[in-house]
């Protein structure tokens, strides 16, 4: 038990919620070091092309909504401390190992330094055989990162859980998952300048031991609120305020529903519907994610580590993060002001939200004034898929049984990870071929690159409203789903 016995409560869940925040800071920075660097930095020395990068991106996405399946279950077999911390030292491991790539490669090629590495010819057999290698290298990368990654949300959410009584966890949750914005934000800010003044390598070592720092500290901080040292009775009671009325619950989940396998999951057009939702809509967040820093640099010239580089994508995640927070407001109208049922309320705000990204056909054209209207434009859009994002997830606990959300989630992002891997590698080999064939590649009056850029903006503009009329043709109107 718990130590600290003075009559004033402690407040150490506020520490815990902190550390949540950190965390998923530190998460965010070292998924975006390489969108930030590939362009300016690592792409000259590898001798990478577009669809090199689509490729490492594209595959990302699959690794990480994989192993999303299996993070959850993860963490509660190991328990949150030692999960929490294995998750976070394995993706940040995963970040650190991305400088050795350089060193790899030319150990394989025998090249004694960078200036050799980029002196290879372009279009050589060699530069080929460099760029193959290195991009199975960030792969292997990637794919750590991603394996760690999985683990952070199921791992906050249940600390969360243990920390917080039912009225305050949505509350705490919202701070903790600011991380993210914030994250997004100092990115910009940090990242190009780190690798800009010390190498990329030293970009990815920087960030990723900002994760062993909060391991380190984790490790004295973090116990459970009834064994913790630094939580006294008062507080403790006020954790387990809903403990009773949780054991009810829990007792009659287990008498009145049954679990969902995957296979029983795929009969319900519930399943589809959302899945499909997810399939179009998580790719466009991804694209975005990955290369809104390339864009501005192959179409106005600004590099990531430029003041102005850093301004444009600096003002992108910051009307993000601004203009997302009203997401869950709408339905919350919708139903309490209008009398809809949650599922009624959150489709009609979806398909508000789902006309956001058609502001994305703007961008290109705007951008011959300048490239601050695609920076806002691009801010619009992504804020409109955070919005999006946000009730989508609830749809689930709207149709099914809490016994099955997490199955159904999982699915989901399955289905996202996939959409996220066509969008992303197909954009690169799209990118990678308009530039090689200029004028010829014409689309909507713009050529070569500019011109596949255009198609990608327009596939982006319409998958919301494509996602959304497919979704209320599986599931016309609020049906929740009995498990058999």
């Amino acid at each position: 038990m718990s130590s600290v016995t003075t009559n004033k409560m402690t407040n150490w869940r506020w520490v815990m919620c902190a550390m949540l925040f950190f965390a998923t800071t530190v998460n965010y920075l070292d998924r975006q070091v390489l969108s930030l660097t590939w362009k300016e930095f690592i792409a000259p020395e590898f001798h990478w092309t577009d669809s090199d990068y689509g490729t490492i991106t594209g595959a990302f996405s699959v690794f990480y909504a994989i192993f999303c399946l299996f993070a959850g279950k993860f963490v509660d077999w190991m328990g949150t401390k030692k999960g929490y911390l294995i998750a976070i030292v394995v993706w940040s491991l995963g970040a650190v190992l991305h400088a050795g790539c350089g060193w790899v490669t030319m150990e394989a090629f025998g090249l004694d330094n960078l200036e050799e590495l980029r002196a290879v010819e372009a279009g050589s057999a060699l530069a080929s055989n460099v760029a193959m290698l290195s991009v199975y290298l960030f792969l292997a990368c990637r794919m750590i990162l991603g394996l760690g990654e999985a683990g952070n949300f199921p791992a906050a959410i249940k600390v969360t859980a243990e920390y917080f009584p039912k009225k305050d966890r949505a509350f705490a949750t919202s701070i903790f998952n600011s991380g993210a914005s914030v994250g997004a934000l100092a990115a910009p800010a940090t990242i190009p300048l780190l690798a800009k003044a010390l190498g990329w390598e030293m970009a990815f070592i920087i960030i990723g031991l900002l994760g062993f720092v909060w391991a380190g500290i984790w490790i004295f901080v973090y116990d459970k609120p009834a064994e913790s040292k630094f939580v006294n009775e008062a507080e403790l009671r006020y954790v387990n305020q809903d403990d009773e009325e949780e054991k009810a619950e829990e007792v009659k989940v287990e008498a009145e529903e049954k679990q969902l396998s995957f296979a029983k999951a795929f009969t319900y057009k519930q399943t589809w519907s959302f899945a499909f939702g997810k399939f179009m809509t998580d790719g466009v967040w991804w694209f975005f994610l990955f290369w809104a820093p390339a864009y501005f640099q192959d179409q106005y010239g600004y590099e990531a580590s430029s003041n102005m580089g850093i301004a444009l994508i600096f003002t992108l995640y910051a009307i993000v993060t601004i203009l997302s927070m009203f997401g869950g407001y709408l339905p919350k109208l919708f139903v309490e002001k209008k009398g809809m049922n949650p599922y009624q309320g959150r489709m009609l705000a979806m398909l508000i939200f789902a006309f956001f990204p058609v502001l994305a056909l703007f961008a290109q054209p705007m951008g011959q004034y300048s490239a601050w209207w695609p920076a806002i434009i691009i801010g619009l859009v992504g804020a409109g898929h955070q919005a999006w994002s946000a009730n989508i997830f609830s749809t689930t606990g709207d149709m099914f049984p809490k016994s099955a959300v997490a199955t159904i989630t999982g699915i989901g992002a399955m289905a996202g990870g996939c959409g996220s891997f066509l969008i992303n590698k197909g954009s690169g080999m799209l990118f990678t071929y308009a530039e090689t064939q200029g004028s010829a590649f014409q689309f909507m009056g713009f050529e070569g690159k500019p011109a596949g850029y255009m198609i990608v903006f327009c596939i982006c503009a319409v998958a919301y409203l494509i996602g959304w009329s497919v979704m209320k043709i599986l599931v016309p109107k609020y049906k929740p789903v009995v498990i058999d």
